[in-house]
């Protein structure tokens, strides 16, 4: 690389520091800048913090093509004055994700900022067009796990999408409270403009009490458009579980349709007639066709404190699929410092998540009491425990037991698409020891733990 393009490159990470941690405007830098992109050939739109990628795209539709993969590549162009380009088009992605200012926040800027980062995780090799910050990638929970550098300079630390999806999620949240939600939602039109995301649906739960009329209609219609969104994605996760196990106990239909050819061929071998050439049948075997009736019970527990949103809207809706399977009696409560019954609603996670009041401090001991009663019979039972478990350590006793009753006892320190939890050490190793390591992952960890159970 010349060393004129070494500086080129240079002159436009340095703006891009000093925007990001300097709102003051660094006249020489922007010259400079304005110079190195004119030179390019690329729209000086492109230094511009307030042009959007999708409208730049809009303008400018060759340049969709050059955001694609760019990030997950951007150290391999071998000619000094395509990185130059690519150092552009890279300041640009990092300058609107990750430089949000301060002071109220619009509608229209945060479904901006959310296509932002969405055109920023595909330039990371996340694939597939202009999509807001919660994509459907992330609610399916197929990130990788594995680093990424972001190609800025090399030998550095790669970022996993657990600390990247965290990190995006922050930053959207801070958008979201910044925002004047109830002005915006009083407004139909600026409502209609919003994107429904996990940092979004939290807000509107927090503040839903505080709604009513047009702004509590639109606060219902986002959170029903939401969870929609995610059931699909989840229902195609759970797919086809079966309608329960072959019951040998009951004596099989002596009916044709239930014979079995190959068993009576087989036991009847020995009634053979090499004179006659002909098997001799003295037994008939039928096949077993009766399937156990006793539905299996499936305990859903959920903290609704703070630090578990997204785990109380995921199970939410996890739990109304699952009541939507054959021979599946599911059960839901919720807890913080009291608990709450939500079993009659269980199949409508909408109603659901309108019943649920998120925060407060963290009490399991009242959620076990609700909870425990609901077991009729163990062996049969599964009961799924979603917490943070920074909580009463008396609570161990109760899982002990459920666990030595024969309930099979899944605890699980997230319900989310990034898997990034952080689960008390105490209770992690204690749970380990019994038998019963806490699920921490992404979600559909804890859909095949389930079906493994009720299949």
């Amino acid at each position: 690389m010349t060393a004129n393009n070494e500086n080129r490159r240079q002159v436009l990470y340095w703006r891009l520091l000093a925007q990001v941690f300097n709102t003051e405007e660094q006249a020489t830098l922007e010259s400079a800048s304005v110079a190195v992109v004119d030179d390019l050939g690329l729209p000086v739109a492109l230094l511009d913090p307030s042009v959007s990628v999708d409208n730049l795209v809009q303008r400018f539709p060759d340049l969709a093509a050059e955001f694609d993969g760019l990030l997950d590549h951007a150290e391999d162009a071998e000619d000094s004055g395509e990185q130059v380009r690519r150092a552009a088009l890279i300041s640009k992605l990092l300058l609107n994700v990750f430089a949000t200012g301060t002071g109220d926040v619009s509608a229209s800027q945060l479904a901006a900022w959310q296509k932002d980062a969405g055109w920023f995780k595909q330039a990371l090799g996340g694939g597939g067009g202009s999509r807001n910050a919660q994509g459907e990638g992330e609610r399916e929970g197929e990130g990788s796990g594995q680093g990424r550098g972001l190609g800025t300079g090399g030998g550095g630390r790669g970022i996993d999408d657990a600390e990247l999806n965290k990190a995006l999620a922050n930053l959207e949240g801070d958008l979201v409270r910044r925002m004047r939600l109830r002005e915006v939602l009083s407004n139909s039109s600026l409502a209609a403009q919003l994107n429904p995301s996990m940092s979004l649906i939290e807000q509107l739960l927090r503040d839903k009490d505080n709604l009513s009329g047009v702004a509590l209609a639109n606060a219902k219609a986002l959170i029903r458009r939401f969870v929609d969104e995610v059931a699909e994605v989840l229902r195609t996760q759970v797919e086809k579980t079966s309608v329960g196990k072959i019951d040998k106990s009951v004596p099989p239909k002596r009916v044709f349709r239930n014979l079995d050819i190959e068993r009576t061929i087989w036991k009847n071998l020995t009634n053979w007639s090499p004179e006659d050439e002909r098997l001799y049948v003295d037994r008939l075997f039928y096949r077993h066709t009766a399937r156990r009736t006793t539905p299996a019970r499936l305990i859903v527990v959920v903290d609704q404190s703070g630090s578990m949103v997204d785990s109380m809207v995921n199970c939410t809706i996890l739990a109304s699929i699952f009541a939507g399977l054959p021979k599946v009696d599911v059960h839901l409560v919720a807890y913080d410092t009291r608990a709450l019954d939500l079993t009659p609603w269980v199949k409508d996670p909408f109603e659901v998540l309108l019943r649920t009041t998120l925060g407060g401090g963290t009490d399991g001991t009242v959620a076990m009491a609700l909870a425990r009663p609901k077991i009729v019979d163990p062996r049969n039972t599964v009961m799924v425990w979603i917490s943070d478990f920074y909580d009463n350590r008396s609570l161990i006793d109760d899982f002990t037991s459920l666990h030595r009753s024969g309930v099979k006892f899944i605890p699980v320190g997230s319900v989310n698409s990034s898997g990034y939890a952080s689960v008390d050490q105490w209770f992690r190793e204690k749970l380990k020891d019994l038998g019963t390591p806490v699920i921490s992952g992404h979600i559909r960890k804890l859909v095949l733990e389930l079906k493994n159970f009720l299949t």
